[in-house]
C-alpha cells in the first residue's frame, strides 16, 4: 500500500484527498472529491482515504465499490418498492378469501382476476414478502448499507480523532466561511476564546492554533439511521425463520380437536362452538348495503379451549392433554397463549361433516335399501365391506366438485360439494359396476348397472378458520425503529461546527466549516468577534453563485 507523506511530515494513506494533520490538498487526489473543478473544498468525508475510491483492482474490492455507491443502494431500494407495489395490486396467497371458489392460488387468480391474474401468480408476486428473490433484494439493501456505512464511517471517525488545530493556509482559505484580518492584539484574540467557550464549544490551543468544535456528534446521525434500518432488514430476514416468525392458518370443525399447526403438535385446540351473527335484513339501516353484498356478518367468533401436549416416553403413542386456557376468539379478540396468538380469519357455513347412501336395485320403483353406508367426508375410507357380501370401493373423490372443461375437479380439499366415482362389487362377482355420485348427480357410467346408489342423509357443521401466529421479531423492528429516529434528531436538530483561528504574523486566518445551518455558525461568529477589530468571515459559496 502506498503511502503519501505531506509537506507538514504527516503519512497519510493511499487515497487521501486533504492531509490527515494539516489539510493541505493532496494535489493528485483532488479529482477523488471533485476538488479540481472548483474553489471550495468537500468537506463532507473531511478528505479522508475510502476504500471504494482508492483500492479496485481485485474481486472484493469491486464488489465493495460497488455496494459502497449510493447510485446502487437507492436503486435496490427504489426496486424492493415497485415490486412491494406491484404485490399490493392483488391479495397475497393467505389473504385469498374463504369464500372464493378455490383457495388454491394456481386456481384462484386466474379465475378472479383473469389473464392478469394468472402471470401475477405465475411470476410469484403472490406470495411476493416471503419469496427468495424479494428475501435477496432485502439482504443486498442490508449489504450496501453496511458497506455504504463502513467506507465513509471508519476513516471520517479517524480523521476528526487526529484532525489538527493548525491547519495549512489553502485549507483555511477554500473554506466556505473565511476572511483575513491582518492585526489582531491578544486581548482580542482572547476575548473571542472566552466568548466561544460561552457559546459551549469545545476549545483546543496548539501553539496559537485555536480550533473550536461542537456538536460533533450529530455526523454520527445517519449512521446510527442505517444501523436502525440494518435492524429492521435483519428482523424481516429473521421472518423466514420458524422460530422466530410464525404465520399459519388452520380450518376446525366444531367438535374437533386438532394439534395447532407450527406447535410440533405441541399445542392442540378444541372448537367447542362456532358462531355468526348476520346483520338484520329488515334493519333499514343496513338495508340497502345488504341488498347490495347480501347478507353481511356481525360477529363471528369460536369458542376454543388450548390443550398441552405432555411428554410422552412411549413413542406413537396417543399424547395425554392438559387443559391450558379456555376462550372466545373472535374479530379483533385474539386469544392468547405462550407466545402465539389465535385471530379469528374466517368462516364456512355448512360444510358437510358425513353423508349416507343406500345401495338398490336398478328395477326397483320402491328403491328398497339393500344395504347402506356412511361416508366420513372429512376422511372417508378407501373402500367398504357390506353386511350381504358386496364391497363399495371409492375410486374418485371430489371434496368440493366442479367441471373443468368437461373433466371433473375439486376446488379444495374441503367437502363442500362432494362428489364420487363408486366402484360396487355385488356379491360373489369380480367385475364392478361403475356410478357417479353427488348432489343432484347419479350416472349410470355404461347404462347396464343392476345397481344404483342415493344420498339418503347428511350432516353439516360451520368450520372456524383461525391464524395462527407467534413473532418474537417485533422486538428487534422496534428497536431498529427507535435506533433510526434517534439518528434522524441527532442529525436533524444538531450541526457540526468547526472554527479555525490560525495566526500569520500580527494577524489570523479565520475560517468556519458546518455540515449545515451556515447561519448558524455566523451568528456564532459574529457574538464571538463583537467589539473586537477581526472581519467578519465572507460565505464564498454565495459569491461564487452572485458571479455564476
Amino acid at each position: 500500500m502506498e503511502k503519501i507523506k505531506c509537506e507538514c511530515g504527516h503519512v497519510n494513506p493511499e487515497g487521501t484527498v486533504l492531509c490527515e494533520a494539516c489539510g493541505k490538498p493532496i494535489e493528485e487526489n483532488q479529482h477523488i472529491d471533485g476538488n479540481d473543478k472548483k474553489k471550495l473544498l468537500n468537506m463532507r468525508y473531511d478528505g479522508t482515504a475510502r476504500r471504494s475510491q482508492t483500492y479496485n483492482k481485485s474481486i472484493v474490492d469491486k464488489i465493495w465499490s460497488f455496494f459502497s455507491s449510493v447510485k446502487v443502494g437507492v436503486w435496490l431500494i427504489v426496486l424492493a418498492l415497485i415490486g412491494s407495489a406491484i404485490g399490493s395490486f392483488l391479495p397475497q396467497e393467505i389473504y385469498i378469501p374463504a369464500d372464493a371458489v378455490s383457495r388454491d392460488p394456481s386456481i384462484f387468480y386466474e379465475e378472479r382476476y383473469g389473464l392478469f391474474g394468472k402471470i401475477y401468480y405465475q411470476l410469484g408476486f403472490h406470495n411476493l414478502y416471503s419469496s427468495w428473490w424479494y428475501m435477496l433484494l432485502i439482504a443486498l439493501i442490508g449489504v450496501s448499507l453496511v458497506i455504504c456505512s463502513l467506507d465513509r464511517v471508519v476513516p471520517l471517525y479517524k480523521a476528526l480523532k487526529i484532525q489538527k488545530a493548525k491547519r495549512h493556509e489553502s485549507f483555511l482559505s477554500r473554506q466556505r466561511l473565511f476572511s483575513k484580518t491582518d492585526v489582531v492584539t491578544k486581548e482580542e484574540k482572547q476575548t473571542v476564546i472566552s466568548k466561544l467557550k460561552k457559546q459551549r464549544y469545545n476549545v483546543r490551543n496548539e501553539d496559537g492554533h485555536i480550533l473550536a468544535e461542537k456538536g460533533r456528534f450529530s455526523r454520527w446521525g445517519p449512521y446510527v439511521n442505517h444501523i436502525g434500518l440494518i435492524i429492521i432488514l435483519a428482523a424481516a430476514l429473521l421472518r423466514l425463520t420458524p422460530f422466530l416468525f410464525l404465520d399459519d392458518y388452520i380450518w376446525i370443525r366444531e367438535g374437533q380437536q386438532l394439534p395447532i399447526p407450527g406447535t410440533d403438535e405441541e399445542y392442540y385446540i378444541e372448537n367447542e362452538k362456532f358462531t355468526v351473527e348476520f346483520y338484520d335484513a329488515n334493519d333499514e339501516r343496513f338495508k340497502d348495503a345488504i341488498e347490495k353484498q347480501g347478507l353481511v356478518p356481525k360477529n363471528y367468533q369460536t369458542n376454543a379451549i388450548i390443550y398441552k401436549a405432555e411428554e410422552t416416553t412411549v413413542a406413537g403413542a396417543e399424547p395425554e392433554l392438559e387443559k391450558l386456557q379456555k376462550g372466545i376468539i373472535r374479530m379483533n379478540q385474539p386469544l392468547k397463549f405462550d407466545g402465539y396468538t389465535l385471530y379469528q380469519s374466517g368462516y364456512q357455513e355448512n360444510e358437510f361433516t358425513n353423508m349416507s347412501f343406500k345401495i338398490y336395485r336398478t328395477d326397483d320403483e320402491e328403491e328398497t335399501a339393500i344395504d347402506t353406508v356412511k361416508i366420513d367426508l372429512t376422511s372417508p375410507e378407501t373402500s367398504y365391506e357390506l353386511q350381504d357380501g358386496s364391497k363399495l370401493v371409492i375410486d374418485q373423490y371430489y371434496p368440493d366438485y366442479y367441471l373443468d372443461n368437461g373433466e371433473p375437479r375439486s376446488n379444495s380439499k374441503y367437502p363442500r360439494n362432494p362428489a364420487f366415482v363408486f366402484f360396487y362389487y355385488p356379491a360373489d362377482l369380480d367385475t364392478p359396476e361403475v356410478s357417479f355420485v353427488g348432489i343432484g348427480k347419479n350416472i349410470d357410467a355404461s347404462g347396464e348397472n343392476n345397481f344404483k346408489l342415493g344420498i339418503i342423509d347428511f350432516e353439516m357443521h360451520n368450520v372456524s378458520g383461525l391464524t395462527v401466529r407467534r413473532d418474537y421479531t417485533l422486538p428487534l423492528f422496534g428497536l431498529g425503529a427507535l435506533i433510526f429516529m434517534i439518528g434522524v434528531i441527532q442529525g436533524m436538530y444538531w450541526q457540526h461546527r468547526r472554527i479555525w483561528i490560525n495566526p500569520v504574523d500580527e494577524g489570523i486566518l479565520l475560517a468556519a466549516h458546518t455540515n449545515k445551518n451556515w447561519f448558524g455558525v455566523k451568528k456564532d461568529i459574529e457574538k464571538a468577534i463583537a467589539g473586537t477589530n477581526i472581519n467578519m468571515v465572507i460565505d464564498q459559496q454565495e459569491l461564487e453563485d452572485k458571479k455564476a
